[in-house]
């Protein structure tokens, strides 16, 4: 049975879409972009913010990276907090946490903000490891902050076996890979349509409730 379970935060844990898309959406009217229906910046969710403003909107690393700077300048003082846990998510964790398994946290999101936002849901003493990435996103991608858990955790090589990975986004699911774990995906998130099982996911589930059991049985 799987006794780590790494969670990712936006999209698994809390509905964070109006909180990043809103500051996603300001970050670009910086660059004389305007983008009026916020949730269109939805697949911003979830990969490291570099990245997403390169691929999405053709940015050089430096427009990125002044991009990102607009991004936290907004959402670290108000987008961090329009969000929500799922509902149901608080009695799924206790009861995983009852059971006696090893709950953790690989986020994309700059660690201090996970440590933040559970703490602010009241969601932290859940956690054993609450892990994320940098503040400069290096080492953001999801393969990076799986490898880094596993190390700080100090989980043996041969317990691999033990861990799965808990997402709603491809980047999920081919991070785990890369680091030789399973993963759960979880179509109650951001994923596009298919998107799960194209990535390869080993098992998708589609509510919250349907985590919950298939971690308690698996």
């Amino acid at each position: 049975m799987y006794q780590y379970l790494f969670f990712d935060l936006d999209g698994t844990l809390t509905d964070s879409e109006e909180g990043i898309t809103k500051s996603v959406q300001a970050a670009l009217k910086r660059f004389g972009i305007e983008v009026k229906d916020p949730h269109e910046l939805v697949p911003f969710i979830g990969p490291p913010l570099t990245s997403s403003f390169m691929g999405y909107y053709g940015f050089t690393e430096e427009q990125a990276q002044e991009a990102v700077a607009a991004f936290r300048s907004r959402y670290n003082t108000t987008g961090l907090f329009e969000n929500r846990p799922y509902p149901g998510i608080e009695n799924v964790l206790a009861s995983l946490k009852k059971e006696g398994k090893k709950l953790l946290t690989a986020s994309s999101k700059p660690e201090p903000l996970v440590h933040r936002i559970l703490e602010h849901f009241g969601l932290a003493p859940y956690f054993d490891l609450m892990a994320g990435a940098g503040e400069d996103e290096r080492k953001a991608e999801k393969a990076c902050v799986i490898e880094n858990a596993i190390e700080r955790y100090g989980i043996p090589g041969e317990a691999r076996k033990e861990i799965v990975m808990i997402g709603d986004r491809r980047h999920d699911v081919e991070g785990a890979h890369r680091c030789g774990i399973d993963c759960l995906g979880v179509r109650y998130g951001f994923a596009n349509p298919g998107e799960l099982e194209k990535a390869g996911a080993d098992y998708i589930v589609s509510t919250v409730k349907e985590m919950e059991t298939f971690l308690l049985t698996h």
